[in-house]
Formats: C-alpha cells, sequence, structure tokens
C-alpha cells in the first residue's frame, strides 16, 4: 500500500509566510530618523549614476503632466497631480530598498539587479501594495476634483492665470485651499501609515500584502508623533523637489527611498 504522505510536513506545500503577530516593531526617537536620512545619503552617494537617469525620467514626467493638464484645460488638477506623487513614492522607491538591502549585503548596488524581486516570493505582495497607492492616487484625484467644483462650481477656470488669481483673491478660492490641504492631509497619513514599513517589508521578508499593512500601521501608530515628523519631512523634500518643475525629485526621492529602507530597520525587528 502506497504510504500516505502529509503534505503539511513537505517544504514545497508549507505556507512559509510570516503572520503579523510574528513581526514585533520597535519604538523609535527623532534622533533615528536623522540617522536614516543620513544612512539614506550615504547609499544615494554610492550610487550616483541614478540622478541623471532620473532627471529625464521626471522632466519627461513633468511635461506630460503639464501638456495633458493644458490640453484638457485641468489646471485645477496640476497641483494634486504634482501632489499625488507622494502616493506612488514608494512604488518607485521599492527599486532604492533593493539597492540599500545589497549594500548591507556587501554587494555595489546596480539598476541592472534593483527590481530582482519580480522574480521571488516579494513580487505578489509588492504588486497589490502598488495596485493599492495607485487607487489611492486616482482616489485623490478624484477629491480634488469632487472638491474644486463644490467650491467654484463646474465652469473651468479660463487660464492659469486665471485660476491662481481665483485661487488667493476670493472666497471660493481659500474655501478650495483649506478643504483641499485638508483631505491631502488625509490621503497622505492613510498612504505613509499603509506603505511606510509595508513596501520594505514584503522585499524583505515572506509576508502577505495584508500582513505587511497591519504590520506598517501598527509601527506607525506606535510611534505616531515620530512618524507624524517623517510624514512632514517627506511631504517638504518631495515638494521642494516637485517645484522644480519635477526635476528635483531626482535628488529627493532616491535619499527618501533608501532612508525609508534603514527606517524600516528600525521599526522592525530582524
Amino acid at each position: 500500500m502506497a504510504e500516505l504522505v502529509d503534505r503539511n510536513h513537505l517544504p514545497e506545500f508549507r505556507d512559509i509566510s510570516l503572520s503579523a503577530s510574528e513581526i514585533q516593531t520597535r519604538t523609535i526617537e527623532l534622533k533615528d530618523l536623522w540617522q536614516a536620512l543620513r544612512q539614506g545619503y550615504a547609499d544615494y552617494g554610492a550610487n550616483f549614476g541614478t540622478f541623471f537617469v532620473l532627471i529625464a525620467f521626471y522632466f519627461m514626467s513633468a511635461l506630460v503632466i503639464s501638456l495633458f493638464a493644458t490640453d484638457q484645460a485641468l489646471w485645477y488638477l496640476l497641483f494634486p497631480m504634482v501632489a499625488g506623487f507622494n502616493l506612488l513614492g514608494p512604488i518607485v522607491a521599492t527599486a532604492f530598498f533593493e539597492m540599500s538591502r545589497q549594500r548591507e549585503l556587501g554587494k555595489k548596488p546596480k539598476w541592472s539587479t534593483a527590481f530582482s524581486f519580480i522574480h521571488t516570493h516579494s513580487f505578489a505582495p509588492i504588486l497589490a501594495l502598488s495596485i493599492l497607492m495607485m487607487l489611492l492616487y486616482v482616489g485623490w484625484l478624484s477629491m480634488a476634483e469632487l472638491i474644486y467644483f463644490g467650491t467654484f462650481g463646474d465652469r473651468p477656470p479660463e487660464s492659469l492665470s486665471d485660476f491662481i488669481g481665483q485661487l488667493f483673491s476670493t472666497r471660493h478660492g481659500n474655501a478650495l485651499v483649506a478643504y483641499g490641504n485638508l483631505v491631502g492631509f488625509l490621503f497622505a497619513f492613510a498612504a505613509l501609515a499603509i506603505s511606510v514599513v509595508a513596501f520594505p517589508l514584503a522585499l524583505d521578508k515572506p509576508v502577505t500584502s495584508l500582513t505587511a499593512i497591519v504590520v506598517s500601521i501598527r509601527a506607525v501608530t506606535s510611534n505616531v508623533y515620530v512618524m507624524a515628523v517623517w510624514g512632514l519631512v517627506v511631504v517638504a523634500l518631495l515638494l521642494i523637489g516637485a517645484l522644480f518643475f519635477l526635476i528635483g525629485l531626482a535628488f529627493t526621492l532616491p535619499v527618501l527611498g533608501h532612508a525609508t529602507w534603514h527606517l524600516y530597520r528600525k521599526l522592525v525587528s530582524s
């Protein structure tokens, strides 16, 4: 008689995913943020060649966004489109997480191996997290449009100068700024809580996307003040980068990406 085999004892049939309860988070201090930024800058300096590649990428992105907004008379969505890069940042930053991980292992970080996670267990949860962040971005643009029509009515501005003039000199313009910033803050906080640990965790350990999100939210809620400061730092650096026709993001986003990896190391026990 054929011997019965318990599939649960075979490595190929065993679920190797870690649960949220198996992953411990730490409490950190403000000094850990500055240390993570210094480490991120050091990682960026070790692979400075990425700067020129990213300049071209962000310049083209800014050009496409500007032309689209101009052609469609969507002046009111120009700022939300650019500001929304904060929601998509973790997707792009995954490559920088991998480069920092390679440098930890004593390897020279390269673009050629930055996406090697596509062939590992990390791909599925990172893909799911990326889709979630893109849905957040679409949701943010939809809310921004609703806020605009709720304050300005259904007539689009005639030109960018007309829109800016109304934005800062009229009552409905001030309302748009106030409501837009409030809703934008809520979206940014949600994105931070969901992604700050989830993306590097999914790259580093065998977890599902749901587990990665749960651990990320736990890490943020147990370090609310410190992570709020981190969120302000991220927004400030991304805004500074975006002001220069997005080209500044070729510097700020890689540094933040590398720094987020080191922040993850401080927040999650090995």
